[in-house]
Formats: C-alpha cells, sequence, structure tokens
C-alpha cells in the first residue's frame, strides 16, 4: 500500500514537471502568420460563451473536398465546448447557387444525409450540380420535397443567410476556400489533416483565454 501512495504521488509529481515543457512545447508548434492568420477585426461568434470553429467550402471546390473526411473524423470527437458552423461560400454566381441549395436543404433537416453524397457525386462521377434545378432533382432522390426545396431556394430567409456568408467572407478577408475561421480571430487554410491540427490548437489556446463559459451548476 505504502508503495502503490509513493507511485501514485511520484506519477503526480511527474505530471507537474512535464505539463509546462509539454505546454511550452505546444505553444511553438504551430505559428502565425506561417500556420494560420491572424484576423486584425475579429468577428462575432454565433454563440458566445463557445469557441466557433466556421468552415467556408464550396462543393465544386477539389480542396474542400479532400478536406472533408478530416472534418467529419473532427466531428465524430469535437469537443463540447465547440459550435461548429458550416458556411457555403458565395463569391460568385456559381457558388451561390450552392450556397442557396445548402441553406434550403439545411432548413429541411437534410444536411447531414446529403452533405456528403453531393460531395461525392460531384468529384467521383464528375456531375455538376451547381444549380438550381440539377440541385434540386439531387436532393429529391435523398428524400427532400422538390416543391418545398425551390420555395426556399430564394427565400428571404435563405438570402439572408447567403449575405451574411458574404459579409462573413469579406470580414475575414477570404480569397477562397477551404478556410476554417476560429473563435472569428484566427483563419487556417489548406486541404490535409494539418488543418485540424492547427484548429485544434486554436481552440486549447482560445480555451487557455478564457474563451468558454463556465458550466453554470444547478443549485
Amino acid at each position: 500500500m505504502v508503495m502503490k501512495h509513493l507511485t501514485l504521488r511520484l506519477a503526480t509529481l511527474g505530471m507537474f514537471v512535464l505539463t509546462p515543457l509539454a505546454t511550452a512545447f505546444a505553444a511553438d508548434t504551430y505559428t502565425a502568420g506561417k500556420d494560420y492568420e491572424v484576423l486584425s477585426a475579429p468577428g462575432v461568434v454565433d454563440k458566445p460563451g463557445m469557441i466557433e470553429v466556421r468552415e467556408f467550402f464550396w462543393y465544386g471546390c477539389p480542396h474542400c473536398y479532400r478536406l472533408e473526411p478530416n472534418v467529419a473524423a473532427w466531428l465524430k470527437t469535437k469537443p463540447t465546448d465547440v459550435n461548429f458552423v458550416r458556411t457555403p461560400a458565395a463569391m460568385n454566381p456559381v457558388w451561390e447557387q450552392n450556397a442557396r441549395g445548402y441553406y434550403a436543404i439545411d432548413m429541411m433537416g437534410l444536411t447531414d444525409k446529403v452533405h456528403g453524397p453531393l460531395f461525392s457525386t460531384i468529384h467521383e462521377k464528375n456531375v455538376r450540380l451547381y444549380d438550381q434545378n440539377t440541385l434540386g432533382i439531387f436532393y429529391k432522390a435523398f428524400g427532400a420535397d422538390q416543391n418545398r426545396f425551390n420555395s426556399l431556394f430564394n427565400s428571404f430567409a435563405v438570402t439572408g443567410k447567403v449575405a451574411q456568408g458574404k459579409a462573413l467572407a469579406m470580414r475575414y478577408k477570404l480569397e477562397g476556400v477551404p478556410a476554417m475561421v476560429v473563435n472569428g480571430k484566427y483563419v487556417v487554410k489548406g486541404e490535409d489533416a494539418k488543418v485540424i491540427q492547427v484548429v485544434n490548437y486554436l481552440i486549447a489556446k482560445e480555451r487557455a483565454a478564457g474563451a468558454t463559459r463556465p458550466v453554470q451548476k444547478a443549485s
């Protein structure tokens, strides 16, 4: 029993000794200006008190397609204090069609069902799904009501979301996609697993800075 307590005590002491070194190492792992950009004018997050990770993408972008499996895997283990937001970029008329389709389907609650298949169909089968008609037909095969989809496509609600996405892209000075914006402060670009690693690093950085709202205990 004495040896057990001694072992636990040494393990605890070892953890306290190693933690500052590990933290210092992690702090030097990624560099502003090289691995990520620091925004001069931070944006407002959707859910204050949570750390926001916002992904800007376009379904027709091959780089976004290559990044998607990494994002999908990360979402399965996403920290509970992180709010993930997809923002379909609408930087030109073609991209805007896909953005409108995304928001229409999202309002119908079918995003999780069609997000991956739409990427795959475009990039693996070389099918051009970049307008209201082709998107409506595609989504119908996944159970979407085509009439409702068409009514939402150019609706006031969808138009407002597209406008918000455009404004955010301009605020964050984005010139292309994919781009992951962490807490409205940092932009991470790329198409491989490193993007998620940098995002996780920035999440930890924000958490350490007190960006997460403390959980209120029930009285």
